[in-house]
Formats: C-alpha cells, structure tokens, sequence
C-alpha cells in the first residue's frame, strides 16, 4: 500500500431542513391550531483517530465528504428527521489544518478520539412554535441553518518514541527488524526504504516502545534533495534521536564523520527543535570491523565527531550490543513520559521505580 502523510479534503456539514406551516384539519375542530413541525438538523462531520491505519490514501482519491442535510418539518406536528452523520477514519497522528489560512484546528493524538470538524444546521422552526395569545393562526416558519463547510489540509506525523536517522544504507532497517516486529525492505544498495515503517520493540511484560525507521538522509535534504526530506516532519513528535553511523562502508573514501556532521547539519536548518532533541551515537556494523581495530576506530570517530552524548557499539546484523540499547532506550522513554506529566496525571499506583526496569 502506498504511504501518503498529507491530503486536502473538502467537507460539508448537512444544512437544516425547514420548518412548516400547517393547521390542523380534523372534524368538529374548527379552530384546530397551528401544527407544523421544526425541520431536522444536519449531519454533522466527525474525525476518528483510528490506530489500525497508517496512511491518509484513501483521502488522495475521496476528497469530497458532504453530510445529507435534515429533513423538513411536516404537519401533525412531525419535526423533520436529522441527516445522517459522517465519520472520517484517520490515522493517529494527524494534524487538521485550515487549508486557506494554516490555522492547526484539531489533532488526533489518542487512538479513538473522536472530535467534530464540521457541524450541522439546526433546523428551522414550524409555525407551532410561534403561537400565542395574540397570534392564534401563525403563519411564520424559519429555514434550516447552513452547515459548516471547511477546506481542510490533513498532515500525518506518526506517533513513535524513537527516531532512526542517518545515510543511506547506513543500517537503520536492519536495526529497526532487529529489535522490533517491523519488517522492512532490505537490500545492499541505497535508498531502499521509501516510506517510514514503525516497528513496537518489546522489553519485557508491558514494557515496550514505538521505533521509526525513515528513508536515508542525504546532503542537501533540508532543501529537497533525497527522499528522507519528505518524511522528516516525522522526527517532530518523537522524544529521542538514534544517529546511525555506517562504520563499515562499501567504499573506503567515504568520510563517515563529514556524513554525520551534514545530517546534523539538515537537523538544524529543517527545524531548531528537531535538532535540540536528545540524540544519541550508534555506530553499526563493528562486526565488519577486525577486533582489534575496532576501540581506536570508534575513538577517532566519536572524537572527530566532538559528540558528548551517549554512544553505542552495535551490530545490528548479529544483534551484538542491541539488548542492552534497548534496555537503555526504554528507561529514556519512560522517564521522559514521566516529566511529560502533571502531577494529577500520574497515579501512585502505577509508578515503577527506577530498580525495577
């Protein structure tokens, strides 16, 4: 199935049906009254935050979404039957956008939430709601109220906890298959991911994590080059960066260190935030790497790199130093989960002591 993070859609709330005017007509009733019903409301549009889906496709080719608007009033003081609402599915991590001004209307975060985009037309008054004492024949009805009508812009930003980055062919699908259910393509030439892939890593009884594996970065990402550019957005809403150096490269001229420092460098002119997020060093394939060359290459590296933060000696391909990443990688999230709540969000119940992951 083809990945799609963005879409436009057009959507229509129903309009309200009218109201009526009618009297009542019955045998030895001469001064019957007034009994027209109002009319029925219109269908209202709803979004729902459906965590079996993962793309906005069918979007791509169903843009039009129009409510049936509420029936009108009728005599015997029938009110009109409501339109039949609309329920759009989309994928967690959508963000709902004004299409003409750019305003961020709703976000779907939680799995099925369920939020209003575009709300019905009440509908319009019978006759019978005008009577009184002085105005016994009422002969004044309202229309039904438009619905809301919106162009909207539907951006996808999938939910993970943590980020895989790094060049092409680096090993960050291999990684992702190895310490999650994800299942990626993989191949020995650049550019084989083309669509992020999220994969659940799971460290033990009710511990696990969400890890996304995007398309290689390249040189110039930031303005368009490559394909990792169109998929960084997804990088926005995760809380720690996994830099996947390539330690073993085909070619021996490659500069392993001047490719990080240009990742970084795209990190920081695509957006500020997404380049002060925690980052951490993992340096893939030491396996391809004699033994005893290994501790003074990873020492030139990370010196090279000036890099201060925490770095990690894996070999995705045998899994040789993943449990304990991931082991590490999970104590991260759920620390930070925890500073993301408030004190009222968090139940003594519930909480695990730093001894006990």
């Amino acid at each position: 199935m083809k990945f799609v993070d963005e879409a436009y859609i057009d959507i229509a709330a129903g309009d309200g049906g009218a109201g009526c005017v009618s009297f009542r007509h019955e045998k030895y009733k001469e001064f019957g009254g007034p009994n027209g019903g109002d009319g029925g409301r219109g269908g209202h549009v709803f979004a729902v935050a459906d965590p079996n889906l993962n793309t906005l496709v069918d979007y791509r080719f169903s843009r039009r979404h129009h409510a049936k608007r509420g029936e009108h009033g009728m005599g015997s003081d029938m009110f009109g039957a409501a339109g039949d609402d609309i329920l759009l599915k989309m994928p967690v991590g959508t963000i709902i956008t004004d299409a003409e001004t750019g305003e961020i209307l709703f976000e779907l975060i939680t799995p099925g939430e369920v939020i209003t985009i575009a709300k019905g037309g009440d509908g319009g008054f019978g006759n019978m709601r005008f009577k009184s004492a002085i105005n016994r024949a009422p002969r004044q009805k309202t229309p039904g109220w438009p619905g809301e009508k919106h162009e909207l812009k539907l951006e996808l930003k999938v939910l993970a906890d943590v980020g895989l980055l790094g060049m092409p062919n680096a090993g960050k699908s291999t990684l992702i298959s190895a310490i999650s259910n994800a299942r990626p393509r993989i191949a020995d030439y650049p550019f084989t991911t083309l669509h992020p892939n999220l994969g659940v890593v799971r460290v033990g009884p009710e511990q696990s994590f969400v890890v996304a594996d995007l398309p290689g970065l390249i040189e110039g990402a930031s303005e368009g080059a490559g394909l990792g550019h169109l998929f960084l957005r997804h990088l926005q809403r995760t809380r720690l960066l996994l830099h996947v150096i390539d330690m073993a490269p085909f070619d021996d001229a490659v500069d392993v260190v001047a490719q990080a420092k240009a990742i970084v460098n795209e990190l920081k002119k695509y957006d500020p935030a997404l380049y002060a997020k925690p980052r951490w060093l993992v340096l893939n394939k030491l396996d391809m790497v004699p033994l005893e060359d290994r501790a003074a290459l990873v020492k030139d590296v990370v010196k090279r790199l000036k890099f201060k933060g925490p770095v990690f000696e894996i070999s995705a391909l045998t899994r040789e130093g993943c449990e304990s990443l991931i082991k590490i990688i999970y104590q991260h999230v759920k620390a930070q989960q925890k500073a993301e709540q408030t004190p009222e969000e968090i139940d003594p119940r519930f909480t695990v002591l730093p001894d006990a992951l």
